[in-house]
């Protein structure tokens, strides 16, 4: 048969009797109802008896729904239009950083360009007086002079050209061509009835181009039509008398 000893140190509760304060559960229970008091969540038996109860009943059953759905809004068709319009805002300003990206790329690019074709410029420019030299050489020659120095600075000229012409630089027509101010500085007009009016009859310096934009103007003599000479005599005889 079973045995009803109690452990050693807990004396047996007579029936109907107050609890024994020596008892150590009897103190342990006692603690924890005080706690349970001092917090607020005393249990106490439902409906059905059972104990964990809370003393507010339905209440508390109803509010149960309630807790499991705390963390969604009570407008949820405002929350929607908030979240679509925080959305195309920062779409938008996507599409505004890609197209500033996008700019500031092609600008780099076009201020390189633009610095590499002043650079070439620059130093095409520094080199025309020495193609004006070749030139003048080259035109004015000397019968003393060997004729295979000329035969070398020919070459030499010619290699030169090619080499500026590789990086874009070509010269402008000028000789037999009518006056265009965009291209020609004119500093001589001579009267001709062998050319037309305005034609550039001689160049006196070569004016030169660099990738379509005019490097330095062709110096000219423009040709102007002769003015037509009247008779002086006319109108000098004598003035008939009446």
């Amino acid at each position: 048969m079973p045995s009803n000893r109690k452990p050693d140190g807990e004396q047996p509760r007579k029936p109907g009797g107050p609890p024994d304060s020596n008892n150590p559960r009897y103190n342990k229970e006692a603690i924890d109802l005080m706690e349970n008091q001092k917090e607020g969540t005393v249990s106490s038996p439902g409906p059905s008896g059972a104990p964990g109860a809370t003393s507010d009943g339905p209440e508390a059953a109803a509010k149960a729904p309630a807790g499991s759905e705390a963390g969604l809004p009570e407008d949820l068709a405002g929350a929607y239009k908030k979240l679509l319009a925080e959305k195309q805002d920062l779409y938008d300003r996507l599409l505004r950083k890609q197209a500033e990206l996008e700019n500031f790329r092609k600008r780099t690019e076009r201020e390189k360009e633009e610095f590499v074709k002043h650079a070439t410029a620059d130093l095409v420019r520094a080199l025309l007086p020495a193609l004006d030299s070749f030139e003048r050489a080259l035109k004015h020659r000397h019968s003393e002079v060997p004729t295979q120095f000329y035969h070398g600075m020919e070459l030499i000229h010619r290699e030169l050209l090619e080499v500026l012409g590789r990086a874009g630089l070509a010269p402008v027509d000028a000789k037999g061509k009518l006056f265009d101010p965009h291209y020609h500085q004119a500093v001589e007009t001579v009267e001709s009835s062998e050319h037309r009016d305005q034609e550039v009859v001689e160049e006196l310096q070569r004016g030169y181009k660099l990738k379509q934009h005019l490097l330095r103007p062709a110096i000219v003599k423009v040709a102007t039509a002769p003015k037509d000479k009247s008779s002086s005599g006319k109108g000098d005889g004598a003035k008939p008398t009446e």
